[in-house]
């Protein structure tokens, strides 16, 4: 009985770490999923579809002793783990370090285009 908690505790903490770790809001494991599903890469999220299938049955205290826990319990630490090694910091700054490369590329294109367009018109 004690392992069919712990899935069910893993299944929150899933929860918990997709919404610390990559913002992503649901009530339930499949809803946050549905919204986490292009950043997680393919085979975590299918071993994170495997909690969401169970999420309804693991509550059920009959159709919760059919679940195959040992399975559930790795598919549980191999999402957990994915999510831990997730850095916030590194994430923030590769998205600001993105934005500032296209940007800086649009004003070199920019700076290009004016100077062929000045060219053009014999003003150089």
């Amino acid at each position: 009985m004690a392992e069919q908690i712990s899935v069910e505790q893993q299944i929150a903490q899933t929860i918990a770490m997709l919404r610390a770790k990559l913002g992503v809001r649901g009530k339930t494991l499949a809803a946050a999923l549905r919204r986490a599903r292009h950043r997680l890469p393919k085979h975590i999220y299918k071993q994170a579809l495997l909690l969401a299938q169970v999420e309804d049955r693991a509550a059920h205290p009959k159709l919760r002793l059919t679940l195959d826990s040992p399975k559930l319990a790795d598919a549980a630490e191999k999402v957990q783990t994915h999510l831990d090694a997730i850095s916030l910091t590194e994430r923030r700054k590769g998205w600001l370090l993105g934005m500032l490369g296209g940007l800086v590329f649009n004003l070199l294109l920019l700076a290009v285009l004016l100077l062929l367009f000045l060219l053009w018109q014999g003003l150089l």
